[in-house]
């Protein structure tokens, strides 16, 4: 893969940030039900940290990430089918630390994780602290996690 670039997301970028959470093949059969419907809109963009991996040579969208810091919660995070296993979700985690910091989260950020991601967050650093009870229209639980900062 060629270089990878983390940069902070605009208001432009709201469509094919919403086509790579719909395009994402773990969210099938079912978890579909986690975002079904779901849209990133211009609004969000501008409210929350969020920061796109794209590739430096043709700004080709590898995953990004949704930091809500009040309180802090990584909201969203994504990676695309063909980057998984390419270092992208390590480098987005680590970027999003590091942007908690810099604006003043203390304490963690939580994760709300969707179940089998929740390994990969663990090998991250984050700690289990609950479980997430089912709530329509999601009806499974889900694990609840912690990033110490």
């Amino acid at each position: 893969m060629t270089e990878m670039l983390i940069k902070p997301a605009a208001a432009s970028d709201a469509h094919r940030l919403t086509a790579l959470i719909q395009d994402c093949s773990a969210y099938r059969g079912a978890y579909a039900p986690m975002i079904a419907g779901y849209r990133v809109t211009p609004e969000y963009l501008a409210r929350h940290e969020v920061h796109l991996a794209v590739r430096a040579d043709d700004d080709h969208l590898l995953g990004f990430y949704a930091l809500v810091t009040e309180p802090a919660d990584l909201d969203l995070m994504f990676v695309a089918d063909a980057a998984q296993g390419l270092g992208v979700g390590r480098r987005l985690i680590t970027h999003m630390l590091d942007r908690a910091r810099a604006v003043g989260v203390t304490g963690g950020v939580r994760v709300v994780s969707h179940p089998p991601a929740e390994a990969f967050y663990l090998r991250m650093g984050a700690e289990r602290t609950g479980t997430f009870a089912a709530r329509p229209p999601i009806d499974w639980d889900r694990p609840e996690l912690r990033f110490p900062l």
